[in-house]
């Protein structure tokens, strides 16, 4: 690695263990990376502003005097508070650039220049560095615009996508392209390392918002970019697939889903219309994505003889897939049922915080979970003796 190693840093622990990350990034897209990071053992430094990342106080709800927003992405980290108008704290960190395997922002592009801390300026003293960079629009004509998720959503076209035919766009329950764009960057980051692996080389790695939106909305990009077709809101229903969509029952909606044509056999048979599926207007998907008018109530009627969990057990025995429509509780609580273990603690005694597991199993080195969400520079005195000593 570039430099020495932090004192705590080699654990054992996970496929990234030994290696250093200068987090300079805040929010979510970034925090959510470099947790993907500090999961899989990697050492992650957390570089904050005098004032803390702006989701220590995005609330309600709030965990103690801490938002669940900021708790949700900082597990396994250590905090540093520093000012980079400051020369020591500047000094500080790129030091810690310097010794960094991977560096990760999201600063506006060409924002970190003037301290020094662009990829440039870090891979001149440290050629081996995995420099990656999260940004709304990319380096190019959209460096000056504002990165937000909402932003992002409404401009690259999902939410025209999203909400009733005849009723208003609406933006996803979750900021989905900063989570996506999290992801793509953890993704690009482990790639570059095998890169470096093989020829010692570090590289820029450069992730923004809307490309990661243009290709995580796959099929209706490639409707317009490969058919000429532009998608348009749909409420709940699949474009190219019937059915595959909510559906009422005697007591609330199932979704159902039908796939393929012995999926919508067997569906027909457990709802007693076995016919249905002989029937010339729904013998195809095709048929039955046009004529879905015509064959939905015919489905309803037969669910509606029945509540939702009595045709939920019955369809998943007959393999037709289906699920109720879950509150978060209830999807956590159905997680715990399938012995999938969602929520777990990090740390331990009285600062112990329960947090959702990371969704990735290794059979030969687990996730960690040791260190909970740091409070805004808990380590910063340690940080500072070990980043103004000399390297060995």
């Amino acid at each position: 690695m570039a430099g020495d190693a932090h004192p705590e840093q080699d654990r054992g622990r996970g496929p990234l263990a030994g290696l250093l990350v200068a987090d300079f990034s805040r929010i979510l897209a970034g925090p959510y990376a470099s947790m993907l990071l500090a999961d899989m053992g990697a050492e992650v430094v957390k570089v904050e502003g005098p004032a803390g990342d702006d989701t220590r106080t995005w609330s309600p709800p709030l965990r103690g005097d801490v938002a669940t927003y900021y708790l949700g992405m900082n597990r396994n980290k250590r905090s540093i508070a520093l000012d980079f108008r400051d020369a020591e704290d500047r000094a500080v960190a790129q030091e810690l650039a310097a010794r960094a395997d991977i560096l990760l922002e999201n600063f506006r592009p060409g924002g970190l220049v003037k301290f020094g801390l662009d990829y440039d300026s870090v891979a001149a003293g440290n050629p081996a560095v995995v420099y990656a960079s999260i940004s709304g629009f990319g380096s190019g004509g959209g460096a000056a615009l504002p990165g937000y998720d909402l932003i992002v959503q409404a401009i690259s076209g999902l939410m025209s996508l999203t909400g009733d035919p005849d009723g208003p766009p609406y933006r996803s329950g979750i900021s989905v392209f900063d989570v996506m764009s999290g992801m793509q960057a953890a993704i690009g980051v482990l790639a570059a390392l095998e890169h470096r692996n093989r020829t010692g080389r570090g590289q820029h790695v450069e992730v923004n918002l809307l490309s990661t939106a243009l290709s995580g909305m796959v099929n209706h990009t490639s409707a317009y970019v490969a058919g000429g077709v532009v998608p348009q809101r749909m409420g709940n229903a699949h474009p190219s697939l019937f059915p595959y969509e909510p559906l009422p029952t005697a007591d609330g909606d199932l979704i159902v889903t039908a796939g393929n044509n012995g999926q919508f056999a067997a569906l027909c048979k457990v709802l007693g219309v076995p016919e249905l599926a002989a029937d010339p207007r729904f013998g195809t998907n095709q048929e039955r994505t046009a004529n879905r008018e015509q064959l939905r109530p015919l489905l309803v009627e037969r669910l509606r003889t029945r509540g939702r969990m009595h045709w939920f057990r019955e369809l998943l025995d007959a393999g037709v897939p289906c699920g109720p429509i879950n509150t978060v509780e209830e999807g956590v609580a159905f997680a715990e049922q399938l012995g999938l273990d969602p929520v777990v603690r990090v740390g331990e005694g009285e600062r112990a915080v329960p947090s959702v597991r990371n969704p990735i199993t290794f059979s030969e080195s687990p996730a960690r979970y040791d260190l909970p969400p740091p409070g805004l520079d808990e380590h910063g005195e340690q940080l500072r003796a070990w980043l103004t000593s000399p390297r060995r």
